[in-house]
């Protein structure tokens, strides 16, 4: 495809982007812990889509990912603070008992093991944990769920729209 027949999906994806930006924008002051914003969380999962493969079923494997690595990090959190008596050491031990066995997903049934969404997942709930003020394990969790949505949601819309375009205009 030459430049000139892209133009419009790359235009329409900034579209897109503008439109994740305004909705972020409206909604981030009633999501707690999120009120200064979540759509970074967004843009994450906008990608996991396509990492994913482009799919309904496999938008709903990264959801599912993202879904198992916040379960992962409230386990790993918990146990965490159950060793504290540990130090230093008590997070480095938790991660070396519970990583490996999240790894074990990749080996799991095809729905539940997205391991790169898993970890997506878990990084995005340790982050806001870890940097936000007044993030608890259920804010937390809704609140990262929301926008995982709004991203998967955004990751379809733009498969939808290329297909249809290329379909209509590039194929011909």
């Amino acid at each position: 495809m030459n430049a000139k027949k892209y133009f419009p999906i790359a235009l329409f994806i900034g579209l897109q982007a503008a439109v994740l930006q305004a909705i972020d924008q409206g909604i981030c002051t009633f999501i707690v812990p999120l009120a200064a914003g979540g759509g970074w969380i967004s843009f994450q999962a906008w990608a996991m889509y396509f990492l994913a493969g482009c799919t309904p079923k496999n938008g709903l494997r990264a959801l599912i990912g993202y879904v198992l690595g916040m379960i992962a990090s409230i386990a790993i959190i918990f146990c965490g603070g159950q060793l504290g008596s540990l130090g230093f050491w008590a997070m480095p031990l938790v991660l070396l008992i519970l990583v490996p066995i999240v790894l074990y997903l990749d080996i799991a049934p095809e729905m539940i093991n997205m391991v790169p969404a898993v970890f997506v997942g878990a990084g995005v709930f340790f982050g806001i944990m870890s940097y936000i003020p007044g993030a608890t394990f259920t804010n937390t969790f809704i609140s990262e769920g929301i926008y995982c949505l709004i991203g998967l949601a955004f990751g379809w819309l733009t498969i939808i729209f290329r297909g249809w375009y290329e379909g209509k205009y590039v194929n011909k």
